[in-house]
């Protein structure tokens, strides 16, 4: 139980390392707002990571094998997604980065709950992740009983966490170093997320264009 939980972690940690949606709204957490917030972004991730690990052990792969369609359409509906999640980032336009202190918050409470939700809802939207997380389960388990399942996903939550949390902390970090410069972090986030969004359309075009 204990390799099946540090398997996971570091599955967690190595999957959030490519740049993704979460990656990029901690980022943009961290640079605009406090790292309370980006905080609570990268826990709202983990939690969806956690989810859609838990699907991957729950014996999803079946279904998607039966409906080879499937996949190809997730990876598309991510595309369109990430693309224009990407495209926002990309234009916005230059704040005022936040204080390196955190600033005080009239509703710290609401802060972390907006926070938690978008890293959430990013996830969830991203139905690509799902198949991601079936071949990474598959890959490392097989046919787990539910115990093992759970530990897995846990350890998958714990490792996404740790790696949201430390691009938080680099980030409010960096912005007090960067300074004005630090205003091209979302920008150059934003772009290479929208090249990994033609990278998924591209994997759905190639299957419904492949004959």
């Amino acid at each position: 139980m204990v390799s099946l939980f540090f398997i996971g972690f570091a599955a967690g940690a190595i999957t959030g390392v490519p740049i993704g949606p979460v990656n990029v709204a901690v980022i943009d957490a961290a640079y605009r707002h406090t790292l309370r917030r980006a905080l609570s972004v990268g826990l709202g991730g983990a939690i969806a990571d956690f989810l859609y690990c838990a699907l991957g052990v729950a014996g999803i792969a079946p279904l998607l094998s039966r409906n080879p369609a499937v996949p190809p359409i997730l990876f598309g509906l991510s595309g369109v997604i990430l693309m224009v999640y990407g495209f926002l980032t990309a234009r916005s336009r230059p704040v005022t980065p936040a204080a390196n202190e955190a600033p005080k918050s009239p509703n710290p409470s609401r802060e972390v709950w907006s926070g938690l939700s978008t890293g959430l809802l990013l996830i969830i939207l991203n139905p690509a992740a799902v198949v991601t997380w079936v071949v990474i389960v598959g890959s490392m388990i097989k046919d787990p009983t539910i115990g093992e399942g759970f530990v897995t996903a846990l350890g998958v939550f714990f490792g996404s966490f740790t790696w949201f949390a430390l691009v938080a902390y680099l980030t409010t970090k960096g912005k007090s170093t960067l300074g004005e410069k630090a205003q091209w972090i979302p920008r150059f986030v934003g772009m290479a997320l929208m090249g990994y969004a033609v990278y998924l359309l591209a994997r759905a075009a190639r299957y419904f264009f492949a004959g």
